[in-house]
């Protein structure tokens, strides 16, 4: 699917806005401060439930308004929409006009993936961050993951309470209930590692395709090393059980599926400090779009690409090297860009792939038109209330 149309209401500075999205390729140029950020930050609210850019939901509010709407409809005429309330603090999600209670609904319908100058986060924001990304892609192609990390989770808690519990006063119940959470915890745990641990090497697979295309000669050198969360040659019961003073010294389980990490080796070295920004940012991309080309094939439901600040770490080849793997995308990819000129390589000299590019000027929106006889552009304002 693609978004057809994205209607805002008090999000941001983009009230009142309608704008009608090419199905595959569109670009939005604006000053910094202008909103075309803000339109990406409406698109990833919608599929994901919250920010890239603030974890404060009330703060994506219009000033002194008092609730915000985001709706979309998609190529399947499907209408999505999700508000906001500030004072009651209620979200209301709606999918043709039914209403549903869990934000996870909006991201089974929907699937958006995003890389923004944050991004580099990947690499240097430790393991949670690379756990972050995984499972996003693990909840669209593994649809029992979900169902099971709530499970372990919820069984987590249990056996971290039942550890503290033991720190402060030890009796033999506390010791029948933490050997019973702990076995739980370890077969969940197993559990969750292996559907991770294979789809990680589905990632792999579909990684190396695209790092040809757009770092080729480092395609070959670049490993991926997935670390379940304790060490790959022993059980985790033994590990736990010889980590038992020190886990009750920290309060909480040290081992397990929530520890797991994936990290990006360049020659056996780290990524982050063997490559430059911008060969880290094409890492990104290409990561990115093996994510985004796996979900596809598996759910059968194309995710919608957002970048970003196209223009930022890229210098003119690494921007042609990305428009050759864009050209091969099977998706809807939205780009944003401070200034249109980083956009050459990917438009080419009056050419005519299909795409649309938007104007954004202080929240308002404006479609730019190609002139055909002399390939200057014009702006048509568009539909903002």
């Amino acid at each position: 699917m693609s978004v057809a149309k994205l209607i805002t209401k008090n999000f941001r500075n983009l009230d009142g806005l309608s704008i009608d999205f090419h199905p595959q390729l569109n670009f939005i140029v604006g000053d910094n401060g202008s909103g075309k950020s803000s339109l990406l930050e409406a698109l990833f609210f919608l599929g994901h439930g919250k920010s890239f850019r603030t974890s404060k939901v009330d703060s994506l509010a219009c000033h002194e308004t008092e609730s915000f709407v985001v709706s979309v409809k998609d190529s399947n005429e499907r209408q999505l929409g999700l508000s906001r309330n500030i004072n009651s603090g209620l979200t209301t999600i709606k999918i043709d006009g039914q209403r549903y209670s869990r934000l996870s609904v909006l991201a089974k319908n929907i699937a958006i993936q995003i890389v923004t100058p944050e991004s580099f986060k990947l690499f240097f924001g430790g393991p949670k961050e690379r756990r972050r990304f995984i499972d996003l892609g693990m909840f669209h192609v593994k649809h029992d993951f979900s169902t099971l990390w709530k499970s372990f989770n919820r069984v987590l808690k249990q056996r971290n309470a039942c550890i503290r519990l033991d720190n402060i006063t030890s009796n033999v119940n506390n010791n029948s209930m933490l050997s019973y959470w702990t076995e739980q915890f370890c077969q969940l745990s197993i559990e969750v590692s292996a559907l991770r641990a294979a789809y990680v090497s589905e990632i792999i697979l579909e990684l190396n395709c695209w790092l040809a295309i757009l770092l080729p000669s480092l395609d070959e050198r670049v490993t991926v090393q997935y670390l379940q969360g304790w060490p790959q040659k022993k059980s985790l019961i033994d590990v736990l059980i010889s980590n038992q003073e020190r886990e009750a010294s920290f309060g909480y389980s040290l081992y397990g599926a929530h520890k797991f990490d994936v990290k990006f080796l360049l020659d056996n070295k780290t990524i982050e400090t063997q490559l430059s920004r911008g060969q880290q940012k094409l890492f990104l991309l290409a990561l990115t779009f093996a994510q985004a080309n796996f979900i596809a094939r598996v759910k059968l439901v194309k995710p919608i690409l957002l970048i970003d600040d196209i223009g930022a770490e890229l210098d003119i080849n690494s921007r042609t090297a990305l428009s050759k793997a864009i050209e091969k995308l099977d998706c809807q990819v939205i780009i944003t860009a401070i200034e249109s000129s980083v956009l050459q390589p990917f438009l080419g000299v009056c050419d005519d792939r299909k795409h649309s590019m938007f104007h954004v000027k202080h929240g308002k929106v404006s479609e730019i038109y190609p002139d055909d006889s002399e390939c200057n552009k014009s702006e048509k304002a568009m539909n903002v209330e």
